[in-house]
Parts: structure tokens; C-alpha cells; sequence
């Protein structure tokens, strides 16, 4: 009987300390790191002039640069689209969702096609989709047309003239017959051989066709032309002239492939510009200076922290990286495991880097910890109801500034710590935020475009790494 008694003690005190432990294990409100946002509200629109070229104009590229550097302006698809003239903030906002979701379903379905004339991928850029523009010229002398970037694509192509099916674009056609540079490809030819299932016509001459993920696709001749960068020419880019493009962006001449594939500009042009380049991505909310891409040595930033490229594959255009954790508050999400986002020997999973996305997607599971976390740590801000894909979204209105739970995504070797704006967005004109990440139930996750803002994106395909430097777009 008294050793009964005596046991009684010890059990409680095991008690009581197991029930401290898991409660000391979920910081409260007071222990999470803050950081202020400002509010500001959805940007407003201020198309670009299609008739004059800015400072990419026609006298400036006259002549050959012997530098092996160069920087362009990039513009948001906002900003060049007459078609969006007459838009509110609040529907660009929409619409810009609305592609986000396009894309994100193509980027997650890619399956290996069975066209008899295929391309090294199937493209990311899906109707709608492609964020952000460039203008560029095309052959001998350059006519210049904007271009769409996307670092989940490879192919280069633009629409050529006689054109059997095209979009509306606002440049006129690009017309083959009128430049000095340009040069059919023929069948046999060594970048003819680089696409996958490369087609050929009855007089010998390549052809391509790069499928999308929402059944567009591009179809032509396979070519070589001159694309002028402001003053810079680079000669003999293997292009494709389309003259069947279906779906795809309207207002763009075409595409500029920025991914790791072997048909992409950046590996084309490797040798001349060191296999480097990099964009700084504005944010469009609080400022009106167009945005950043430059090639070369000079594209990489002292302050970068890099982390390493992985492969998929099964896949080589897109910029997989490896993506450890999350820290909210200062705390690492203990949902957030590696294993989450590894790429398996099939080429499902991972990470990617996505120029072309809005918004990020994580894995479910993570995405649920994350979110969780970010609500306990924000449970001082006003709630408001859900938003389009956002389930984590608040009442900010009459606010000029609010704390919020700091952020650092974990790479491997890498930690980039967000700015408040890039993960708590206006996303009305009535003072609604909303947490900037969704979920998703394809194995697939994707670092998006709002994320990126303000840092520089270095891609160094040389050293076969993706890296992020603060404050990069000054």
C-alpha cells in the first residue's frame, strides 16, 4: 500500500513534464520574429508605347558590340498588352491569377509526346502565360518585336510571315525573306539533329514543332537569324519560324528559351557570355522601373548565395534546386522535411526555380505546415474570408503598416530571408492581403515570380548553380 503511494509522485511529475515539452515545442505569437509591411495597394496600369522601342532603338544596335556583357529592360505583361488598356488593378490582379493556374497545371502534366515533330521539351508557357517581356531585334537590318521570357522553356521562336495560322501579335510579322542573316536549316544539319523528332519537307529543309501544355503549339521551319541585344548582335541562333502558332500569348512576336536545354539561348550562346545571366524582378506594387536581364560575366552579384542545380533526368530544361526547410519567426517549420521536395530516379518531385509562375506552389503537406505556421504567427492580424487559390488572407484596411512573422526559405547552402512584400500581397483594392503560397497536389513545387521580386536570379550554367542576391535590382 505505501509503495503505491509513493509511486504517485513520479507519475505525475513525468506527467507534468511530457505536457511541457509539447507545449514548449509551438513558439507562441511572442516568441516569432517580426518584420513591418508596408501596405500599398495593387499597381495600376501604364501600358508601354508599341511605336517607339525605347532605349532599344535601331540606331542604337547598328553597329557590332565586341563586349561580352549585355543588359535589357524587362516589362511585366501588364505593361505591354493593349489588349489590357481598360483593365482595373483589381482585375489584372484576377487575370494574372488566372494565368498563374494555366501555367502551373502545364508546368505539373508534362508527359513525353508522340508528334511526329517535337522539341527538345514541351514548353511551360501555356495560353495566357509568360510574365515577363523583352524587346529585341530580329535579323538583317533588325526589326524589333517584343519577346516573351521564359526560363521554362528552350526553344527560340517567332512568328514569321507567310503565316498559314497566327495570333494577333502588335509588331508587324517578322518577314524572313527581308533579312540578310537569316538561313534555313537543312535536315541533316547538327542543330536540326538537336531536336528530339526533328521534321523535314521535300526540298531538305528542318522542321520543328514545340507542343504546349494547354494543346498550343508553334510549327515552322527550322532557321538560323542575328537577334540584336541593344548593341549587341549575336549571330547564327538557331530559331524557329513559325508559321502555324495556335493559342500562345497574344501580343508577343514570339519566345525567347531561357531554360538549361540544349536549344535554349542561354546554351546556344554559352562560350560568348560565359554561360551567366540574371533578371531582377521589380515589385510591380511599389515601383514602375522596368525590371532587369543581363548576360555575362557581370550578371552575377558580389553578395549571391548560391545553391547547387540538380538534374532531373528525364527533363533538362528547368532549374531544379534543392530546398531544405522553412523558417517562420525564426523557427524552422518542423512539417518541412527535405524528403518533401526531393526529385525521385523517375523524375517526379523537386523543386523548381520558374520565371514564368506567380505565385509559389509547395507540396501539400508542406504547404499545410507552412501555412499553419505563418497563421500562428500573424494571429494578431484581423482575419478575412479566402481569395481565389489563398486560404490565408486578412483585413488590413486602415493600415498603413503591420508586423509580421519573418521568412527564410532553407536551400542547400543557401538561405534567402524574404522581404515582407514578397509573402503577404494586396490582392484587392480594399485592403485584403493574402499569405502568397498555395498548394498543390502534383508532386511538382514551384518557386514563383513574387517570391523573386527584388532579388537578382543568377543562373551560372558554368558552375551549375542558381543563386539570390538581396536588393539586386538597384
Amino acid at each position: 500500500m505505501d509503495g503505491r503511494k509513493g509511486k504517485k509522485p513520479i507519475f505525475l511529475f513525468f506527467f507534468f513534464l511530457v505536457v511541457t515539452i509539447s507545449i514548449s515545442s509551438s513558439p507562441s505569437p511572442l516568441q516569432f520574429q517580426y518584420q513591418p509591411l508596408l501596405l500599398t495597394s495593387l499597381p495600376k496600369l501604364h501600358t508601354l508605347s508599341w511605336a517607339h522601342p525605347e532605349s532599344e532603338s535601331e540606331s542604337e544596335s547598328e553597329s557590332q558590340s565586341d563586349i561580352n556583357t549585355f543588359s535589357l529592360n524587362l516589362h511585366h505583361v501588364d505593361y505591354i498588352s493593349p489588349l489590357l488598356s481598360n483593365s482595373t488593378p483589381d482585375s489584372l490582379f484576377k487575370l494574372r491569377l488566372l494565368r498563374d493556374a494555366v501555367r502551373v497545371k502545364s508546368l505539373s502534366t508534362i508527359t513525353h509526346q508522340t508528334n511526329d515533330f517535337s522539341s527538345s521539351v514541351i514548353s511551360g508557357l501555356a495560353q495566357g502565360s509568360g510574365e515577363y517581356f523583352t524587346r529585341l531585334g530580329l535579323g538583317t537590318p533588325p526589326k524589333y518585336v517584343y519577346m516573351v521570357l521564359d526560363t521554362g522553356s528552350d526553344v527560340v521562336w517567332v512568328q514569321c510571315s507567310p503565316c498559314r495560322k497566327c495570333y494577333a501579335q502588335s509588331d508587324p510579322l517578322f518577314d524572313p525573306t527581308k533579312s540578310t542573316s537569316f538561313l534555313g536549316l537543312t535536315c541533316g544539319s547538327p542543330l536540326c539533329r538537336r531536336l528530339d523528332s526533328p521534321g523535314c519537307n521535300n526540298i531538305n529543309k528542318c522542321l520543328y514543332q514545340v507542343s504546349y501544355g494547354d494543346g498550343s503549339f508553334t510549327f515552322g521551319e527550322f532557321s538560323t537569324e542575328t537577334l540584336t541585344f541593344r548593341n549587341t548582335k549575336v549571330d547564327n541562333v538557331a530559331l524557329g519560324c513559325g508559321h502555324d502558332n495556335q493559342g500562345l500569348f497574344v501580343a508577343a512576336a514570339g519566345l525567347l528559351g531561357l531554360g538549361r536545354g540544349k536549344l535554349s539561348f542561354p546554351t546556344q550562346t554559352g562560350n560568348r557570355f560565359g554561360k551567366k545571366f540574371s533578371y531582377c524582378l521589380v515589385d510591380r506594387s511599389a515601383s514602375s522601373k522596368p525590371s532587369s536581364l543581363v548576360f555575362g560575366e557581370s550578371a552575377v552579384s558580389r553578395n549571391t548565395a548560391f545553391t547547387p542545380l540538380l538534374t532531373n533526368p528525364k527533363l533538362d530544361t528547368f532549374y531544379y534546386v534543392g530546398l531544405t526547410g522553412i523558417s517562420v519567426g525564426g523557427t524552422r517549420v518542423p512539417g518541412i522535411k527535405p524528403s518533401l521536395f526531393s526529385l525521385d530516379p523517375t523524375g517526379n518531385g523537386g523543386v523548381i526555380v520558374d520565371s514564368g509562375t506567380s505565385v509559389t506552389r509547395l507540396t501539400r503537406p508542406a504547404y499545410v505546415a507552412l501555412r499553419d505556421a505563418f497563421r500562428a504567427g500573424a494571429s494578431s492580424l484581423k482575419r478575412a474570408s479566402d481569395f481565389s487559390l489563398f486560404d490565408t488572407c486578412f483585413d488590413l484596411s486602415g493600415k498603413t503598416e503591420v508586423k509580421v512573422p519573418t521568412f527564410v526559405m532553407h536551400f542547400t547552402g543557401a538561405d534567402v530571408s524574404l522581404p515582407a512584400s514578397n509573402y503577404l500581397i494586396p490582392v484587392d483594392s480594399d485592403g485584403k492581403y493574402c499569405f502568397a503560397f498555395a498548394g498543390t497536389m502534383s508532386g511538382l513545387s514551384i518557386i514563383g515570380n513574387i517570391q523573386q521580386q527584388g532579388f537578382r536570379v543568377v543562373f551560372d550554367l558554368e558552375s551549375n548553380r542558381v543563386g539570390f542576391a538581396p536588393r539586386g535590382c538597384v
